[in-house]
């Protein structure tokens, strides 16, 4: 499938029926903890693609002004945090996506924000911005998943979804990979665009004279997240290593390393580990 025609297609996110569970639950106390609710929804890639497209749209004319959760939650009312959170409970039958572990994917990804915002933190890049890039990182990954399932279970067989080389292998075969989906919707959503050229950089942050240091960042927390994924021992890491990138950043592996957070995504989340 051609990118144009992929975003193009409509598709569901699937959210984590456990954090929809427990922000409608939160939504119907007389009065709801915000703070409750911001650490939800900030850890649901699904819920935050939507609160972040939502508040960035025409209607509220901040469009590509609104960076993260909690900027978002400031300027909507509850009552569109309530109308989203029933809309991802009533699509909980759509949440299976061919071939991909969504558990896995979800925790991967909450792994990746954290570690993007302590990076970001190091380099003194927008620390909320980071988060947000990390958490919604992959999101092209599920929209290519279920755009084009044939196409991409093939691959897949081939180069597990958080291979470390799977974005290389996307662009060989489909001539682009999930950072360029995720760019095109972001764009679409009207995402600031500090994140749109994040998110499109992020496989190769410094080529062909880009230099975009937030999408350096989501590229070494990705790196990070599938190593640990892959179970890499330490001469492995040191060998994958993206050396390029943090000579430009100014990080070397030790750095990157003790950027790990203190306790890594359980493969079921539904905690607010922020």
């Amino acid at each position: 499938m051609e990118l144009n025609a992929l975003l193009a297609s409509q598709f569901v996110l699937p959210s984590i029926p456990k954090v929809v569970a427990l922000l409608l639950s939160e939504l119907d106390r007389d009065e709801p903890d915000l703070k409750k609710v911001t650490q939800l929804i900030s850890t649901d890639p699904a819920l935050t693609t939507r609160l972040l497209q939502l508040s960035n749209s025409g209607f509220f004319k901040l469009s590509g002004k609104i960076n993260s959760v909690s900027e978002a939650l400031a300027i909507l009312g509850l009552g569109h945090v309530r109308t989203m959170a029933a809309a991802a409970a009533s699509a909980a039958s759509l949440k299976a996506v061919p071939g991909i572990n969504l558990q896995q994917f979800w925790a991967y990804s909450l792994n990746v924000a954290k570690l993007s915002r302590s990076l970001a933190g190091v380099v003194r890049q927008n620390q909320q911005a980071a988060f947000t890039c990390g958490l919604i990182h992959a999101v092209g990954e599920l929209a290519m998943h279920i755009g084009m399932p044939d196409a991409v279970a093939a691959l897949d067989r081939e180069v597990p979804p958080l291979d470390l080389n799977r974005a290389r292998a996307e662009k060989r075969n489909f001539g682009y990979c999930y950072a360029q989906v995720g760019a095109g919707f972001a764009r679409q959503w009207q995402f600031p665009q500090p994140i749109v050229d994040a998110l499109a950089h992020q496989d190769a942050p410094f080529e062909n004279n880009v230099y975009e240091p937030l999408a350096g960042v989501i590229h070494l927390a990705t790196w990070r997240a599938r190593a640990k994924e892959a179970g890499l021992s330490e001469k492995d890491q040191a060998v994958t290593f993206p050396g390029p990138v943090g000579e430009v950043l100014e990080l070397d592996i030790d750095m990157v390393l003790q950027q790990d957070p203190i306790d890594w995504s359980a493969q079921t989340p539904g905690r607010t580990l922020l």
